[in-house]
């Protein structure tokens, strides 16, 4: 049993949720950070957490909740630019950057000997012929993709952050994860139940590397214990297309796969124009163009550091597909 404690940021959220899981499987005291009590309740009353209420634009409202705390598991972040319209580019720096290196001030203020920093595989720089690994430079994408680019900024505040700092921190960079626990739900469970309402028309040319929230949440908890100072880790399954996502749960659910291939300019042109209406309108676009863009990406990534130093392993993508269906089964969404 390890005894340490740990305090997770994000605490509901599909990575957040699931690292509290693994902690507290591990033995860990953990606190969770949650906007919502209620929400809290629902998605993880049952899991031996200590939830504070708080959120990261007001770090000084719960800075004192670190004392004590061996380890901060830092999940939080805003995304809604890379999955809806609406530029909130103020408020995305706000909280993913700003409140980054606020929170990693408070917590070496209290103590706290090391922080895990979730980044994200969005900020490395892929290539059509070979997998990138974290000494590739920055993605050129991220420059567009306004999360992505919040994610670069927090890392290089963090590297300054280590330059006058005595506590260490680790930066895990996951995949496109996917899993049990997506409430929000994130762009990956969205796709999972518009495939299984037929809501898609048909599927793009696109693919990522789709990895599963508990196989990165295991390697998060390792990063803590054995990661090294200053230390990047890519946690990425297999690059998956998504006509293969789409044929998977067609054979699990018997829910019959859309056929047609919609031909890049065109899914491009959607996007766009749904962007342009439901930034008027306020509605959800099914197609983000951030989202579509980064897609057609189709970034290869190598785990192999990963897999070495924190023992990183990627389940079957069909394990990955089956227990989110039954998930969402079992929390009334279908």
């Amino acid at each position: 049993m390890s005894g340490k404690i740990a305090f997770v940021t994000g605490a509901t959220g599909l990575l957040g949720s699931n690292l509290c899981r693994e902690l507290v499987l591990q033995g860990w005291r953990v606190k969770g950070l949650v906007r919502s009590i209620d929400k809290a309740k629902r998605f993880l009353g049952n899991s031996g957490v200590e939830f504070i209420q708080g959120d990261i634009e007001n770090v000084p409202a719960f800075a004192q909740q670190l004392k004590g705390v061996d380890v901060v598991f830092h999940t939080a972040a805003f995304f809604r630019e890379y999955y809806q319209p609406g530029s909130d580019w103020e408020k995305m720096k706000r909280i993913n950057v700003n409140g980054t290196i606020e929170l990693l001030q408070a917590a070496e203020a209290q103590g706290v000997a090391r922080t895990v920093f979730i980044s994200s595989s969005g900020v490395i720089q892929t290539y059509p012929d070979q997998p990138a690994t974290e000494t590739a430079p920055y993605s050129t994408f991220a420059d567009k993709n306004l999360y992505f680019k919040t994610k670069v900024l927090a890392e290089q505040e963090v590297y300054r952050f280590l330059e006058t700092s005595k506590m260490d921190v680790v930066m895990i960079l996951p995949g496109w994860m996917m899993g049990p626990g997506d409430a929000a739900p994130t762009s990956a469970g969205q796709l999972v139940l518009d495939l299984l309402r037929r809501k898609l028309p048909g599927v793009i040319n696109g693919g990522a590397s789709l990895t599963d929230v508990r196989d990165v949440a295991a390697a998060t908890v390792k990063a803590a214990e054995r990661g090294e100072r200053g230390g990047r880790y890519l946690v990425a399954g297999p690059l998956t297309n998504m006509k293969d996502i789409a044929l998977e749960v067609e054979a699990i659910s018997g829910v019959k796969a859309p056929r047609i291939e919609i031909p890049d300019g065109v899914a491009l042109a959607i996007a766009w124009f749904l962007e342009k209406v439901t930034g008027l309108t306020g509605g959800v676009n099914p197609m983000p163009l951030a989202g579509i863009q980064s897609l057609f990406e189709k970034a290869s990534l190598s785990s192999a550091k990963a897999e070495r130093e924190l023992g990183a392993t990627f389940r079957p993508i069909r394990h990955t597909l089956k227990d989110t269906m039954l998930w969402y089964q079992s929390q009334g969404y279908l």
